[in-house]
């Protein structure tokens, strides 16, 4: 016990000399430190005059401090006045020395929080092993055996559980088309979408109701785009929602316009919804995925689409009775309604093209609109050939481009549709429209017909989704041009659509593919040329036999013998009753 007190005393007295060193030494480095840097005496004025607020500025890394400009500044004065060059070396050194020392403190900053990130966590697993050793001490060893394993054990998988669920629904929105296009092989690879408003669908897979427009009779459907909308709605009335933090606009139901939707089996359900804006060319846009769980909000971005002009490119050569009405349906929607449209019309040939004239200059005096062009093409029809050479005639910009035939009736909401949906270096839109079956078939007879305007009913006996067409379009220019455009080379009717829409499915662009409620192809009768190739002529052959009725009005046409035989039949039988009864 002696010779222990005495080991500590000799200890103590160790250290207290050490440190009385320790001092000593730290104080004589001080006084060298200040004997060194301190300026010569001199009749100059101090250098904090020439060099202002040297010491008081920051230095920021990668650019000059303020106060250093300004003492070089100040350096530059004292040369000029001639002051001994003992001081620029002085304040050079006191800079240098002044950074290093910046530097060095941010670099202990950063140390020491990460310190205290590492006390941090250190002190809640001792926490957590002090609360299992408690719950040990007061249920037993086994329990507090099984309890610590639970607590340092499963609260780590849980996390770890649920960072791979984060990975997983990261993975399925990267892999589904959703923010851009994928490389498919052909026009068959690609899933169409659905479009639907406040209270119909527009579905190309129209089920055993065979209805192009319905109300979702499925509950599951209903219950889907139930959710959807109303966690759209609450999306754009949360603060993070209102982008600029300036929208005080409340979002109801009836702000929205239409959303497509379309479902890929192996990653999930992608959701595009439209709200109307704060002005009446303002829109919201919502993209959401529904990754074969919760809903993801992908993004929110506000859509002005006020000064986007759409150029409407119509080929035609002679049917100028059918231009007269499409330049009917032009004036009503494209000038008084919607007003931001230009219009190209590519002729072929010389017969009739002095009435298309003088149908573009009576609309121009009726309607004081000037935004069009015609152009004359003395050579055979191409479809292809007259839609390359109106989009390659702009040369205001890279505009919107409307693909468009003379028998196709579109509305105003359409245009609005064309806008949303496309987007340069990103997105086109392939509409499919509802095409008109054969009114005198629908209607029993020609003095029964109605006008055009109410023939447009989206029912199962008045026309069909024409999916299988790709020639109305809607792109902008320069998407159209860095495609390569269409193949000039094919003649006549037919097929210059289908190579430009597969030339896109092959690209890196997103390819919007939904019904449109409001794009109708406006029943004619349809002449299939004897010169058209094979291949063509099959198509045209098809596409006429399915613009004529459905497929029960083609049934009732092709039995009416039959038909009206068992009619005759039935008639005989019931006069015989009547015989006998009399």
């Amino acid at each position: 016990m002696r010779d222990g007190a005495m080991l500590r005393r000799g200890l103590l007295a160790w250290v207290s000399r050490m440190g009385a060193v320790l001092v000593l030494l730290c104080c004589s480095l001080s006084l060298l430190y200040v004997m060194t840097c301190s300026p010569l005496h001199s009749d100059n004025p101090p250098l904090s005059r020439a060099l202002p607020h040297a010491g008081s500025n920051q230095v920021s890394l990668g650019g000059t401090r303020p106060g250093v400009a300004a003492g070089m500044a100040g350096t530059g004065r004292a040369a000029q006045s001639g002051r001994p060059p003992v001081v620029h070396s002085y304040q050079a050194l006191l800079q240098e020395r002044e950074e290093q020392h910046r530097l060095h403190i941010t670099s202990l900053k950063k140390q020491i929080a990460q310190l205290k990130e590492a006390l941090q966590e250190r002190s809640q697993q001792l926490k957590g092993v002090q609360d299992s050793l408690k719950r040990a001490t007061a249920g037993g060893p086994a329990e507090g055996r099984g309890s610590q394993a639970g607590d340092l054990g499963d609260a780590p998988g849980a996390k770890s559980q649920q960072a791979d669920l984060q990975d997983f629904l990261r993975s399925q929105l990267s892999k589904a088309e959703v923010t851009g296009g994928v490389r498919l092989p052909s026009e068959y690879a690609l899933v169409p979408f659905e479009s639907f408003t406040l209270h119909k669908v527009y579905q190309l897979e129209m089920g055993l109701t065979r209805h192009p427009e319905e109300k979702p009779v499925r509950r599951d459907k209903r219950d889907d785009l139930g959710e959807v909308l109303e966690f759209a709605l609450h999306s754009l009335n949360t603060p993070p929602g209102q982008l600029d933090g300036k929208s005080s606009k409340v979002y109801s139901p009836s702000d929205f316009i239409e959303g497509i939707t379309r479902t890929e089996k192996d990653k999930g359900t992608v959701y595009e919804l439209t709200f109307h804006g704060d002005s009446s060319r303002e829109f919201r846009r919502l993209v959401l995925f529904r990754p074969f769980g919760p809903l993801m909000k992908v993004k929110s971005e506000r859509v002005d689409t006020a000064d986007v002009l759409i150029n409407i490119v119509v080929p035609l050569s002679r049917r100028t009775d059918k231009f007269k009405q499409f330049m009917h349906n032009f004036r009503d929607v494209c000038v008084r309604q919607d007003g931001r449209v230009h219009l190209t019309v590519v002729y072929f040939g010389k017969e009739e093209v002095s009435e298309v004239h003088r149908i573009l200059e009576n609309t121009s005096r009726e309607v004081n609109f000037k935004n069009y062009t015609l152009l004359q093409l003395d050579e055979e029809f191409s479809r292809g050939r007259g839609l390359d050479v109106g989009a390659r005639a702009w040369k205001g910009g890279n505009v919107l481009l409307f693909f468009c035939d003379v028998d196709i009736y579109f509305t105003a909401d359409f245009l609005g549709s064309c806008r949303l949906n496309t987007q340069s270096g990103k997105k086109v839109f392939y509409p499919v429209l509802f095409s008109q079956y054969n009114p005198k078939l629908i209607y029993g007879s020609p003095e029964h017909i109605p006008p055009v305007e109410q023939q447009l009913v989206m029912k199962k006996d008045t026309g069909f989704w024409r999916d299988f067409g790709f020639g109305m379009t809607c792109q902008y220019r320069s998407d159209f041009i860095n495609i390569g455009g269409f193949d000039i080379d094919i003649k006549g009717w037919g097929g210059e659509d289908v190579h430009l829409y597969r030339k896109y499915l092959r690209s890196n662009l997103l390819v919007v593919r939904a019904p449109s409620r409001g794009l109708f192809h406006l029943w004619h009768e349809k002449h299939c040329a004897d010169e058209l190739a094979p291949e063509q002529y099959r198509m045209c052959m098809q596409s006429k036999a399915m613009n004529e009725a459905s497929h029960g009005q083609l049934g009732m046409l092709f039995f009416r013998k039959d038909i009206d035989a068992h009619l005759r039949k039935q008639k005989t039988q019931q006069l015989l009753q009547n015989a006998k009864k009399t």
